[in-house]
């Protein structure tokens, strides 16, 4: 199993007390720590991946907007510091090379980079997240690799609206997301169903715990089953933990255990078990570092 990190990661500084802060890489590297995978450092994105996803305008209006020092900010609380354009182009530089390595070698690859990319719309930086980090990947495995089915899967506590936005009309893409609603950013209803139908959204109630996701989740994976993708990438956010202070889903550590694997069996009967997944949200530190560590065993095993 490949590990996707590097130190640029680090300085995308957000202000005091903003939950989507440094030290939850720090907190992840402490509850990888002595675990065996193959550790590689995230390159250098390329603008090329990006404009698939984005308009040019757009990315080079966050370029511009970078401050020398300090903060600028792009709504409220979403924020840019000096570190932050080299921090999201080594996310996108991970997730490219995390798509190029498991469609050539085999296996599964964690990138573990910050900021977070699911909330990015087209145009739109949101919620953390300057970059459809994972839609840009999907549109990576599509466009250099030739793949025509491939699934995003999303268990952050909230809706992937940006990456809904930008795959809404990509046929060869299916789409799932689960999310405590209501909740930010106040999409992700049933009816949202993509311009194919190939979207799914699974709603689920604060506090409704592991069994109500698991009940979501299993018929889903079954009838991905029938689709047969050839590439499985997720949206891998652990802020539905209960000790997580921005929402209440009330999973516990083994419930991310539980879908990881699920999603694993998943790869194994579709794509060679061929599967890469990405840092989203997550932010009480302990309840980060624990439940990554049981996300990446799981991706770890034979």
């Amino acid at each position: 199993m490949r590990l996707y990190m590097h130190g640029d990661c680090l300085g995308h500084v957000t202000p005091p007390g903003h939950p989507e802060q440094v030290e939850r890489l720090r907190a992840i590297e402490r509850g990888l720590a002595g675990m065996e995978v193959q550790r590689l450092d995230c390159p250098m994105g390329a603008v090329e991946d990006v404009l698939r996803c984005h308009p040019a305008a757009h990315v080079e209006r966050l370029r511009r907007a970078v401050p020398e020092r300090g903060w600028a900010q792009v709504d409220g609380d979403t924020f840019l510091s000096p570190g932050t354009w080299a921090a999201a182009m080594r996310g996108v530089g991970g997730i490219c090379a995390a798509v190029d390595a498991v469609m050539t070698g085999g296996g599964r690859a964690f990138v573990a980079a910050r900021p977070p990319g699911h909330h990015a719309e087209r145009e739109t930086a949101m919620g953390f997240c300057l970059f459809g980090t994972v839609a840009i990947g999907a549109m990576r495995a599509l466009e250099v690799h030739g793949l025509s089915r491939v699934a995003v899967l999303d268990f952050d506590v909230h809706h992937g609206n940006g990456t809904q936005d930008l795959l809404w009309d990509e046929a060869r893409v299916r789409f799932v997301s689960s999310h405590q609603m209501p909740l930010y950013p106040g999409t992700g209803a049933p009816e949202e169903r993509g311009a194919h139908g190939q979207i799914t959204n699974l709603p689920l109630r604060s506090s409704s715990g592991g069994e109500a996701m698991r009940a979501a989740w299993a018929p889903v994976l079954a009838d991905l089953a029938e689709w047969q993708p050839e590439l499985i990438l997720l949206s891998a956010g652990f802020d539905a933990h209960r000790d997580d202070p921005l929402a209440g889903l009330n999973w516990r550590t083994e419930d991310f255990a539980w879908l990881t694997r699920a999603i694993c069996d998943l790869a194994y009967q579709c794509c060679g078990g061929r599967v890469v997944s990405s840092l989203e949200g997550g932010y009480d530190l302990d309840a980060l570092a624990d439940s990554v560590a049981a996300h990446v065993r799981e991706l770890n095993r034979a």
